[in-house]
């Protein structure tokens, strides 16, 4: 069995930071590829930012320069760092890990952007 247990988020005034965490335990191979997702109210799911398995890293174009995802392949996390946020930023996030037989999403971590 797989878990994704995301952790940071949070409250934060507009220009501030936070980090995203993720880590997956379980019976995990030959991982395709980790990112974000973020999901506000009343809009659909998002993607935010993947970083796949040797590969380069992909941003939506709303956070290109402001956030950077990046892994750690030992410990099967994947991090998300949120600069200059913005109250757009506000939604639901979830990490997500793909492979070849499987599509697993963490429990979501509410990011709120506001004065």
């Amino acid at each position: 069995q797989v878990q994704l247990v995301q952790s940071g988020g949070g409250l934060v005034q507009p220009g501030g930071s936070l980090k995203l965490s993720c880590a997956a335990s379980g019976s995990i191979f030959n991982i395709y590829a980790m990112g974000w997702y973020r999901q506000a109210p009343g809009k659909q799911r998002e993607l935010v930012a993947t970083i796949p398995n040797g590969g380069s890293t992909n941003y939506a174009d709303s956070v290109k320069g402001r956030f950077t995802i990046s892994r750690d392949n030992a410990k099967n996390t994947v991090y998300l760092q949120m600069n200059s946020l913005k109250p757009e930023d506000t939604a639901v996030y979830y990490c997500r890990l793909v492979g070849p037989v499987y599509d697993y999403w963490g429990q979501g971590t509410q990011v709120t952007v506001s004065s």
